[in-house]
C-alpha cells in the first residue's frame, strides 16, 4: 500500500547507504508500479495432464493494452489443429486443483518425504545413492534462514516456510535431486536403466545425479516400487565388487572419481564482442544479441573450427577473438555455455574438451565450433561506429 511504502521510505530516510538498501526488503511505490507476471507452467510434471500440456498465467495489470499481441505470439506457436485429449486434461488437472489442490500437493510433499527417509535410513541403499538437500545445492550466502535440510534434526514447517519467505534460493520438497555418480552411474545411463528396466521415468539428468518428482498422483505403492528398484540396483553393484575383487573395486573407484570429483568446472560468461556491445559502456558486460543470434545466418560471415583444432589454440593464444555464432547448450547441464556474440575464451574451450556428454544442441562435432569471421565483426563495428557530422561549406 502507499501508507507502508511511505512508512518505509521514511525509515530509510533521504539518502540510504548501501549495505542498508541491500539488507532490507524493498517496497515499490504503488503509485509507480505496475506488476506484470507471466508464467508458464508445465502441467504433465505435478498434475495429471497428458505429457505435453502445459498452462500459461498472465496477472498483468496492463494486460489489455497488449492482449492482441499476446495472443497473436501465443498463436503463432500454436497447433491449428489442437489436441483435444490433451486440452481435456488440462481442465481436469485445473477442476483438480481448484476442488482438492491443498490435500493433493500435501500428498506430493508427503511422498518425497517418505521417498527421501526410505533412501537416507536403508544401509544399502544409502551405500551408494544419496538424496541432495539444500546445504548441497544453495550456497550458504543465498540460505540466511540457515536451512539445510527436511530431514536436518530439529526441523520442522517454521524454518521450512522460514527459507521459503527468507532465502533468495530454496528447495522444493517434491524435486528430488538423486545422486547416482557413487554408484558408478552418470545421469543419462541411469535415467536409461530406469526407464528401460523398471518403466520408471525421471525428468532431467547431470553428470551424477537424476532428478525424480513427486506428484498429485503418486501413492505408497510407488515409493515401495522405487525403493524396491534402488536396493535391486545397490545390491548388484555390491555383488559386483565383492565377487570382482580388488581390480574391479579399483574401476569403480576410478569410474565415481571421473563422475563426482574429476568434473569440469562450468565456465562463467566472458563477454559479448565489442560489435555487439553498441553503446554499453565499461560498466557492464551485456551485448546485443538479438544481431549476434542472426549474424549466424550470413553463411559466408561465418566459418567452422573443430574442437581440437590447433587454429583454436593459436587464436586463443594470439588472436583474433574467437566470436560464437551459435547458442551451445550441453544436455546435461541443460543451459548455454556460449551464446550468439560471445568471445569464447580458454576456460570455455577447456570445458568443452572435457565434457562426455552425448547431447550438445548448437554443436556439430563433425564440423566444429560455428564462428562469426573476422571480416564480419569489422564490418558490423563499422556500421556501428558513430559517422562524421560536416558542415555545409559557407555560401561564396
Amino acid at each position: 500500500s502507499v501508507h507502508t511504502y511511505e512508512k518505509q521510505r521514511a525509515e530509510l530516510g533521504s539518502n540510504p547507504s548501501d549495505d542498508v538498501l541491500l539488507k532490507t526488503r524493498l517496497i515499490p511505490d504503488p503509485r509507480l508500479v505496475r506488476l506484470r507476471v507471466y508464467q508458464t507452467n508445465s502441467t504433465h510434471k505435478s498434475m495429471s495432464a497428458l505429457r505435453q500440456g502445459s498452462m500459461l498465467f498472465v496477472k498483468d495489470v496492463e494486460f489489455h493494452t497488449v492482449e492482441a499481441q499476446f495472443r497473436e505470439a501465443v498463436f503463432t506457436h500454436a497447433s491449428t489443429s489442437p489436441n483435444q485429449q490433451l486440452i481435456a486434461s488440462l481442465d481436469v488437472a485445473r477442476r483438480q486443483m481448484e476442488l482438492e489442490g491443498y490435500g493433493l500437493v500435501a500428498n506430493a510433499m508427503e511422498i518425497a518425504f517418505a521417498i527421501r527417509k526410505a533412501i537416507a535410513g536403508n544401509p544399502l541403499i544409502s551405500k551408494y545413492f544419496s538424496i541432495l538437500g539444500a546445504d548441497k545445492m544453495v550456497p550458504a550466502e543465498y540460505r540466511e534462514s540457515g536451512f539445510v535440510d527436511f530431514l536436518s534434526p530439529g526441523t520442522n514447517w517454521v524454518a521450512a516456510r522460514h527459507s521459503l519467505a527468507e532465502d533468495e534460493f530454496c528447495l522444493d520438497p517434491t524435486r528430488i535431486t538423486l545422486v547416482c555418480g557413487t554408484a558408478g552411474y552418470d545421469g543419462t545411463q541411469f535415467k536409461g536403466m530406469l526407464a528401460n528396466r523398471y518403466g520408471i521415468q525421471v525428468n532431467k539428468t547431470s553428470r551424477n545425479s537424476v532428478l525424480l518428482q513427486s506428484n498429485i498422483n503418486n501413492t505408497r505403492s510407488d515409493v515401495a516400487q522405487l525403493i524396491r528398484v534402488l536396493a535391486e540396483i545397490s545390491g548388484e553393484v555390491d555383488r559386483a565388487l565383492n565377487q570382482g575383487g580388488a581390480n574391479a573395486r579399483k574401476v569403480f573407484d576410478a569410474r565415481v572419481k571421473s563422475l563426482m570429483t574429476d568434473v569440469p568446472n562450468l565456465p562463467n560468461f566472458s563477454r559479448f564482442h565489442d560489435g555487439f556491445r553498441g553503446d554499453a559502456g565499461e560498466r557492464t558486460n551485456e551485448g546485443d544479441i538479438r544481431s549476434g543470434f542472426y549474424s549466424a545466418y550470413d553463411a559466408h560471415g561465418c566459418e567452422y573450427i573443430r574442437l581440437l583444432d590447433a587454429e583454436i589454440d593459436r587464436r586463443l593464444m594470439s588472436g583474433p577473438e574467437l566470436v560464437s555464432a551459435n547458442f551451445v547448450i550441453p544436455y546435461p547441464p541443460g543451459f548455454p555455455i556460449m551464446v550468439p556474440g560471445q568471445v569464447i575464451t580458454q576456460e570455455t574451450i577447456d570445458f568443452m574438451r572435457k565434457l562426455d556428454v552425448k547431447e550438445i544442441h548448437g554443436y556439430d562435432a563433425a564440423e566444429g565450433l560455428k564462428l562469426v569471421r573476422s571480416e564480419a565483426l569489422a564490418k558490423l563495428a563499422d556500421r556501428r561506429s558513430p559517422k562524421p557530422k560536416f558542415k555545409a561549406a559557407d555560401a561564396a
